[in-house]
């Protein structure tokens, strides 16, 4: 099934510790570990695992972040033709701390996703077209 997703893109910085640090308070984390995030790319990812002919229409950064993205979306089939790399802006992240509960705070820096424009998904109209399936949400 052809699918478009049009969305965000972010590496997800986690870092585990015992509590979340309160204001003004710094805390030694545990484990931390990168991950691929955005709510555009997670659903691009699954919907190409779960077997769709899916085209991703968003914005990295020129930076390793961007790179690595671009690299994972490659590894699980996914036409990047509409990923564009933004030369200008960083590619978004959100920093994640997660407690010992499974509680999290987070923030986002929207990067490069900021920057998608209606030009950006104009240009991918032909692919869009001929999706069986459009799926959108908020980049911002």
């Amino acid at each position: 099934m052809s699918i478009v997703v049009i969305g965000s893109s972010n590496t997800d910085m986690i870092i585990k510790m015992p509590r979340i640090p309160k204001l003004g308070g710094t805390i030694l984390g545990g484990k931390f570990d990168t991950a691929a995030g955005g709510k555009g790319a997670n659903q691009a990812v699954a919907a190409a695992r779960a077997g769709g002919n899916v085209t991703f229409v968003a914005r990295v950064g020129n930076d390793m972040f961007g790179q690595q993205t671009i690299d994972g979306f490659k590894k699980d089939g996914i036409d990047i033709k509409n990923v564009i790399t933004d030369e200008k802006e960083s590619s978004g992240v959100a920093l994640i701390f997660v407690d010992e509960h499974g509680e999290n705070s987070i923030a986002v820096a929207s990067g490069a996703n900021a920057e998608l424009s209606v030009e950006d998904v104009k240009n991918a109209q032909e692919e869009i077209q001929s999706a069986k399936v459009v799926l959108m949400q908020m980049v911002g």
